[in-house]
């Protein structure tokens, strides 16, 4: 996949307030630890990540993907009757029908003539957003359009405590729920639009070069996750082959993105990956031999934030002066299922 005339407009992020450390949840989970042995801070050393947010009880996903939804207007030189598209992109939903796209479209105050959905793909649900608006922004059926992704973790996060402190589970038997314990809430919103939008004497900045995207579907009983009644989520996760799988087809996409767009490794000024934490980012660049030191991270404090971790980093890393105008940045993005979905972009 190739673009020529699509940008990032801007860019937004929207975080709680209420601030979960690793060790305050293995506070909870002291019953656990005690029964089984554990030693207490393995978490953090385990992942990396020191501390995480969530939003308070009751939020809904369209409340969070409103509020990025909202900064990032107010950050945009367009108007919100110039969104053509809307698209919801997290792993969250207000419920199973209508789209969790039509209370965020409300709350935000977009156009009645915006087209908008969901778009439903793990982690990956954002990446995929900037695809298809790029699709139709290049095409010429829209000139610009929005995505926003409100993820809220803290269902997921109390299932998991409840369960650990209340089942009678062996050591073998909690690792698939190790992965839920590293979730974190938060939301961010990105606009895309033509060139020919910007403003006439801005620069024509952080443009979508290209990309390419993989599925390694044999894969997709390695991390799953539901509804656990009212208010509650599940997830069960198999870390270690979903590591090794992931990196693998990971591996396989970088040599097509490579081929997409003519960059190697030595092209990318700053990688943003996927935020899961310190071992998965090691193996990662490890396994497609690129620089570390390039990398911009937020896992350590807001662990893995689902759809909106990726687009979240790039925001942050822009706010914090870790992206220059004129820069390279590699999007390398995967969620279970698998896929796995990298693009460029010129900053």
């Amino acid at each position: 996949m190739q673009f020529a005339n699509v940008h990032i407009e801007s860019l937004a992020v929207a975080l709680p307030d209420e601030v979960w450390t690793s060790a305050q949840i293995e506070e909870r989970l002291r019953p656990l630890y005690e029964r089984l042995r554990l030693p207490f801070g393995r978490l953090e050393l385990m992942t990396g990540i020191r501390e995480r947010r969530h939003w308070p009880a009751g939020t809904r996903p369209s409340d969070a993907s409103a509020a990025a939804g909202r900064a990032v207007l107010a950050k945009s030189s367009l108007r919100a009757g110039q969104i053509d598209t809307f698209i919801h992109s997290a792993v969250c939903r207000d419920m199973l029908e209508p789209a969790t796209a039509s209370f965020a479209h409300r709350k935000i105050g977009l156009s009645p003539r915006a087209q908008i959905f969901d778009v439903s793909n793990a982690c990956l649900g954002f990446l995929n957003s900037m695809v298809i608006l790029a699709g139709l922004i290049e095409s010429g059926q829209i000139g610009a359009g929005m995505i926003v992704s409100g993820e809220n973790g803290r269902p997921l996060i109390e299932q998991t405590l409840a369960h650990l402190t209340t089942a009678p589970l062996n050591r073998n038997e909690i690792k698939p729920y190790f992965a839920n314990l590293t979730i974190g809430s938060g939301a961010v919103a990105a606009i895309l639009c033509h060139r020919s939008l910007l403003p006439a004497n801005a620069p024509a900045q952080r443009r979508i070069i290209g990309g390419a995207a993989r599925a390694a579907t044999q894969h997709s009983d390695l991390c799953q996750g539901d509804t656990h009644g009212a208010e509650a989520l599940a997830m069960q996760t198999d870390s270690e082959q979903l590591l090794i799988a992931g990196v693998g087809l990971a591996r396989e996409t970088w040599d097509d993105f490579s081929a997409a767009t003519g960059w190697d490794a030595q092209t990318p000024n700053r990688f943003i990956c996927h935020q899961v934490g310190s071992v998965h980012r090691r193996k990662l660049y490890e396994t497609l031999s690129l620089d570390l030191g390039r990398d911009f991270s937020t896992f350590e404090t807001l662990g893995n934030m689902g759809s909106a971790s990726l687009p979240a980093t790039l925001a942050l890393a822009a706010e914090n002066g870790a992206i220059a105008p004129g820069d390279r940045v590699g999007l390398l993005g995967i969620g279970s299922g698998l896929n796995c979905l990298m693009l460029g972009v010129e900053w």
